[in-house]
């Protein structure tokens, strides 16, 4: 008689382990044959809310299944791949236990290993847990007084300044706080180590080498940003900041522990496989966000950048491929910088591209007589901008000249038109049927210029040299990765002319569409302090009509409640959530504004509609900004992830997770990742691959998005990998 049907027969009272010894236990773990369960026990009996890691090299592509026990020690992988398996734990309190080889079908009791210090215990916490040691200079030492003085530069107006520096250009490219970033080299004193650590990043001529070096930016190196980045703190007081963190942690601190997962956070499936071929995707894509069932239970998508390739994954099988876009293939390709992708009705997969088609701007982007959105705000771009669509069905692929440019995207849930960010001056579109019918871009690309409505007469006013400009700041470009002075902050509001309409400028990210009335919501996130969102609802054949709308976080006695915006999606409410760098999230209600035009409606006009929220991470030592780092906001609108419709899901960057809110309950549920250590999850999508089989037919996708890839556990050579989060109804379901 197995073990499985002996511990079943003996209802609760034993489970036998593979080797046929009995654990007490109050009730034994049942499984099938695609499944491994058991118990695990420590020192003091069974570990509850902590993981247990099974990993395998024996499909096409590695990969791992983690879950986490029960409030007895107890659980269950379900619906594992044919294989053997490395099993062990991890969680906070221990340290890695050895690790059990095993396949699908059989009882595993694992033995916990308490940690023996402190300092082994956090060697597994997240990176955003050490990141709070870092200690930023008072408020009081505002503004900087550059090198004579106290050594700050005078660029930092207020301490929000600083620490909107130290999230947007450090953490753009990093999880600070991680193993490789929280310790120096030995080099001389910590302060020389820095020094050397920031000028000596991956350069282009590293792409793609041998492998193992998976991205580098177009331009300088990332030595050259880093170090540029350093200086503008005030080059000694900036490294000083970062010595002294490594220094404290080199002599023994640590921060406080992390919870272990608890409630539901106990009834989480993550499965991961490596791939990508060693080239670096930004974002992966999955389905139609406004039907997801299409391509349900088929393979997942993530585009390469400067490589101009389309990466797939079938989870059942764990195969990758890869996909030539037209015209953009090869190793390192600067105008195949394809960022992140879409779905649309048909299946068909959209990119934003950063690069350039055929190195002339298109004539229909600066000649009115082609385009009346030229006409009215005439578009001069470095080269010819493009966009990709990408058919998974025929692989075919096309590339389409447009006028802006182009970073995240989203369809409108009413017929097809798709929005694009990433441009500084307009937000830009493609009608994909129209395109479908003509194929001429002048008939199915359009733009709008983002102009306020601030002399009040419901339109824009079609002379853009009677506009305002608004200044709130210095440049940077897309992404923060070239650098500019972000923080120097310079508010030019209090002298507008009331008479005219407000262009505002500042480089847009991610977004999302209202399902109440299509209208366009982004994230300003340039400059980081104070950022904002967005909204346009413009009307496809009126340029006159494209009103934009800003909207910052409340100011506060001098300070923003939240800053340094990244992400925005709508609800079905249409209420607007924010994900900030800083670790808060934002709830925008437009419906509460008293004022949404006229001569003070440029931002701080409209406090009464925000509520602004504290994440659970921890803050940065001494102040009340959190240690939190969210690309995006995500609304599960189809209850893809098992946690109900209307769930709003932010990744966060800094701190191995998805972090999930409950809107009405007003609770955060952490969807973490601990192995590997330094998931740096920049967006998410899901998918509804069979509605009929519960929690098994659905889950968030979501792949790790870090330039850094070496910064991850396993070092050199750790490729991306792409992750899977469902959400059963109890830790032991399988």
């Amino acid at each position: 008689m197995n073990a499985r049907i002996l511990s079943t027969l003996l209802g609760s009272t034993f489970l036998f382990a593979v080797s046929g010894a009995p654990v007490a236990m109050a009730q034994a773990v049942k499984i099938d044959s695609d499944d491994i369960g058991g118990v695990v026990t420590g020192d003091k009996g069974p570990e509850a809310g902590v993981w247990v890691i099974a990993e395998t090299y024996d499909l096409p592509t590695r990969h791992v299944k983690i879950v986490v026990t029960d409030d007895q020690g107890r659980y269950v992988i379900p619906d594992m791949q044919s294989a053997n398996y490395q099993v062990w734990v991890r969680g906070y309190g221990l340290v890695d236990s050895d690790p059990v080889e095993s396949a699908p079908g059989k009882i595993v009791n694992l033995k916990a290993k308490t940690a023996p210090s402190p300092q082994a215990a956090a060697e597994v916490y997240p990176a955003h847990y050490w990141f709070s040691l870092i200690e930023t200079p008072a408020k009081s030492e505002f503004p900087g007084t550059g090198p004579e003085g106290n050594g700050i530069s005078p660029a930092f107006a207020t301490q929000q300044d600083w620490i909107g520096h130290v999230k947007e250009q450090c953490h753009f490219c990093h999880q600070l706080g991680n193993k490789v970033t929280r310790t120096a080299p030995d080099v001389g004193n910590t302060v020389e180590a820095w020094d050397q650590r920031v000028q000596k990043g991956r350069s282009p001529d590293d792409i793609f080498h041998d492998g193992s070096a998976q991205y580098a930016m177009r331009g300088p190196g990332l030595g050259s940003v880093m170090n540029n980045n350093m200086t503008r703190f005030g080059r000694a007081r900036g490294l000083g900041m970062f010595a002294d963190w490594t220094d404290r942690i080199a002599a023994g601190e640590v921060p406080e522990m992390p919870k272990r997962p608890e409630g539901i956070e106990r009834n989480i499936v993550v499965s991961l496989w490596d791939w990508g071929g060693g080239r670096f995707i930004h974002d992966a894509i999955t389905t139609d966000k406004r039907n997801p069932t299409i391509h349900g239970d088929g393979r997942v998508f993530g585009v390469q950048q400067l490589s101009g390739m389309v990466a797939t994954l079938d989870p059942k099988t764990s195969e990758l491929d890869e996909f030539e876009l037209e015209g953009l293939s090869g190793d390192w390709n600067p105008n195949a910088n394809d960022h992140t992708s879409t779905i649309d009705s048909k299946g068909r997969h959209w990119m934003s591209n950063t690069g350039a088609i055929e190195g002339k701007a298109h004539d229909y982007c600066t000649n009115g007589d082609l385009s009346p959105w030229a006409a009215l705000f005439p578009k001069q771009q470095r080269g010819g901008q493009m966009i990709s669509v990408f058919d998974p069905e025929t692989h075919e692929s096309e590339a389409i000249p447009v006028c802006f440019g182009t970073h995240h995207l989203n369809f409108t849930w009413k017929g097809e038109r798709l929005y694009y960010s990433g441009d500084t001056e307009v937000v830009g579109w493609i009608d994909v049927d129209v395109w479908d019918e003509t194929k001429d871009p002048t008939k199915a690309v359009g733009w709008c210029p983002l102009v306020l409505d601030t002399n009040g007469d419901g339109k824009i006013t079609q002379d853009r040299n009677q506009w305002n400009v608004l200044k709130e700041g210095g440049s940077a470009s897309a992404e923060g990765m070239q650098g500019g002075p972000d923080s120097a902050r310079v508010d030019n509001r209090a002298s507008f002319d009331p008479d005219k309409d407000t262009r505002v400028s500042g480089f847009n990210y991610a977004n999302g569409v209202s399902p109440v009335d299509d209208s366009y919501w982004v994230a300003k996130y340039t400059p980081a302090v104070p950022s904002g969102i967005i909204r346009l609802a413009p009307n496809a054949q009126k340029p006159e009509d494209c009103l934009a709308e800003y909207y910052e976080a409340p100011l506060v006695d001098g300070e923003y409640l939240a800053f340094n915006a990244r992400g925005a999606d709508v609800d079905a409410d249409g209420i607007t959530w924010v994900g900030f760098g800083t670790g808060k999230i934002g709830r925008f209600d437009r419906s509460q504004c008293k004022v949404v035009n006229g001569p003070t409606a440029h931002g701080q006009h409209c406090p009464e509609g925000w509520t602004i929220y504290d994440t659970p991470g921890p803050k940065m030592a001494g102040t009340n900004v959190g240690t939190d780092y969210f690309y995006q906001a995500w609304v599960d609108h189809h209850n893809v992830s098992g946690l109900g419709k209307g769930t709003v899901l932010f990744p966060n960057s800094a701190g191995d997770e998805l972090l999930a809110f409950d809107a009405e309950a007003e609770k955060f549920i952490q969807l973490r990742l601990p192995y590997p250590l330094g998931f740096y999850p920049r967006g998410l999508d899901g998918r509804i691959d069979n509605e009929k089989t519960g929690w098994k037919g659905r889950g968030l996708w979501s792949t790790n998005a870090i330039l850094t890839t070496w910064h991850q556990e396993g070092g050199e050579g750790s490729s991306e990998i792409m992750t899977h989060f469902q959400v059963r109804p109890d830790p032991l379901a399988h």
